[in-house]
C-alpha cells in the first residue's frame, strides 16, 4: 500500500509542476521552406534527431537500470551523459563553444536531478520526491532560457521551457510504469516520449536555419 502510495505521488507531483497536458499545441514546427530541402539543412536536422533519440534511449536504460540492474546502472549513466556533451557539441558551430559547454553543462545538472527523484521514488519518500521533482523542474526551465536566449525570434522562452517541462512529465509517466513493472504500459508511454523529443529535434533545426541562413 505504501508503495502504491509514493507511486501515485509521483505522479500527482509531476503534473501539479507541469499542469499542461501531454500535448504537443504549444510547439510550431516551422511550415515548409526552401532551406529545408537542402543538403546542409537535412545533415543538421538528422543529426538533432539522432543526438535527441539517443537522449531518450539511453534515458531509458539508465532508469530500467536503476531500478532492476545495480550492476548496469553506472556504465549506462555515463553514456548518458557522455550524450549531453555530444548534444552541446552539436550547436557550437552555430553558437560558439562557450555556449555548448554551457548547454552541455545544463543537461549534465538535467540527468543529475534525475537520480533523487528516481531514488526519493524507489524509497517512499514523499517529502524528498516533491523537492526533487521540483527541481527537476527548474533545470528545465534554465534549458529553455538558455536556449531562448541563443535564439529569441526562433526559440521563444514559454515553448522551450514547457517543451522540457513535458520532456521531464513524460519521464516521469514512463518511470513510475517501470516501477511498477508494467513494462507494456512504459513502452508506449515511452514512445510518446520519444516522438515529442523528435519534434523538439525539428524545432531546434529551424530554429538555427533561420537564425543563419546563409550557413543552409
Amino acid at each position: 500500500m505504501k508503495r502504491l502510495t509514493i507511486v501515485l505521488a509521483f505522479i500527482i507531483a509531476a503534473f501539479a509542476v507541469n499542469a499542461q497536458q501531454m500535448n504537443h499545441s504549444g510547439m510550431k514546427a516551422a511550415t515548409s521552406s526552401s532551406w529545408q530541402k537542402s543538403v546542409k539543412y537535412q545533415a543538421l536536422n538528422k543529426a538533432m534527431r539522432e543526438l535527441w533519440s539517443a537522449h531518450m534511449y539511453w534515458t531509458l536504460l539508465t532508469v530500467d537500470a536503476f531500478y532492476n540492474d545495480a550492476k548496469g546502472v553506472d556504465a549506462k549513466l555515463n553514456r548518458l551523459l557522455q550524450n549531453q556533451k555530444d548534444i552541446g557539441s552539436a550547436i557550437v558551430p552555430f553558437y560558439g563553444q562557450a555556449a555548448g559547454d554551457k548547454l552541455t553543462e545544463l543537461l549534465k545538472v538535467h540527468i543529475q536531478d534525475a537520480v533523487p527523484v528516481l531514488q526519493a521514488a524507489k524509497s517512499d519518500d514523499k517529502a524528498a520526491l516533491d523537492k526533487a521533482v521540483k527541481d527537476w523542474y527548474a533545470n528545465a526551465k534554465e534549458i529553455g532560457d538558455f536556449l531562448a536566449s541563443a535564439n529569441p525570434k526562433n526559440w521563444m522562452a514559454k515553448d522551450t521551457e514547457s517543451a522540457l517541462e513535458m520532456h521531464i512529465t513524460h519521464t516521469i509517466a514512463y518511470s513510475v510504469s517501470i516501477l511498477k513493472s508494467d513494462y507494456t504500459k512504459s513502452f508506449g508511454g515511452f514512445e510518446e516520449a520519444l516522438h515529442h523529443m523528435l519534434h523538439l529535434a525539428d524545432i531546434l533545426s529551424d530554429g538555427i536555419a533561420k537564425q543563419f541562413p546563409e550557413k543552409f
